[in-house]
C-alpha cells in the first residue's frame, strides 16, 4: 500500500482533503457573489452555508464512514449539526464584520474556517457522527 492509500485511511487526513476542497468551493463563491454585487460580509455567509452543506454530506460518508441513514440517526445529526452550523456561522460572520476593515473577505473566512476546523473535527469525531459499534470494537 503506498503513502497516500495510507493516509486517506485516516479520518483526519480524509477530513482535511474534504475540508481543502469544500475551502476552495467557499472561495469560488466568495468571488462569485462579490463580482454580483455582494457586500464582505454577505459574500461569506452565504459561501458558509453552501460549504457547510456540501461538508456535512462528505464528511459523513467519506470521512467518518457513517452511512447510517435512518431518520433516527440522520435526525439527531442534522439537529447538531445544525446547532454547530449556527455558532460557525455567527463566529465567521462576526470575525468577519470585527476584521472587515483591516482584511480582505477571503483572508477572514480563511482564519475563521481554521478556527472551526478543529472543534468541527472533534465534535464531528467524538459526537456527531461516532457510530455506537466503534465503541464496542475499541
Amino acid at each position: 500500500m503506498t503513502r497516500p492509500q495510507k493516509l486517506l485511511q485516516r479520518p483526519g487526513y480524509r477530513y482535511l482533503l474534504i475540508g481543502g476542497s469544500v475551502y476552495l468551493f467557499e472561495l469560488a463563491v466568495i468571488a462569485v457573489a462579490q463580482a454580483l454585487g455582494a457586500s464582505a460580509v454577505w459574500a461569506v455567509a452565504i459561501s458558509f452555508c453552501l460549504g457547510t452543506l456540501v461538508s456535512f454530506f462528505l464528511q459523513k460518508l467519506v470521512t467518518f464512514g457513517d452511512k447510517r441513514m435512518h431518520h433516527k440517526i440522520l435526525i439527531p445529526q442534522l439537529v447538531a449539526t445544525a446547532l454547530l452550523i449556527l455558532w460557525n456561522l455567527g463566529f465567521s460572520v462576526l470575525l468577519t464584520k470585527l476584521l472587515q476593515s483591516h482584511l480582505p473577505a477571503v483572508a477572514t473566512r480563511t482564519l475563521a474556517l481554521g478556527i472551526t476546523t478543529v472543534w468541527n473535527f472533534y465534535l464531528y469525531k467524538t459526537r456527531i457522527f461516532k457510530n455506537s459499534n466503534e465503541e464496542l470494537l475499541g
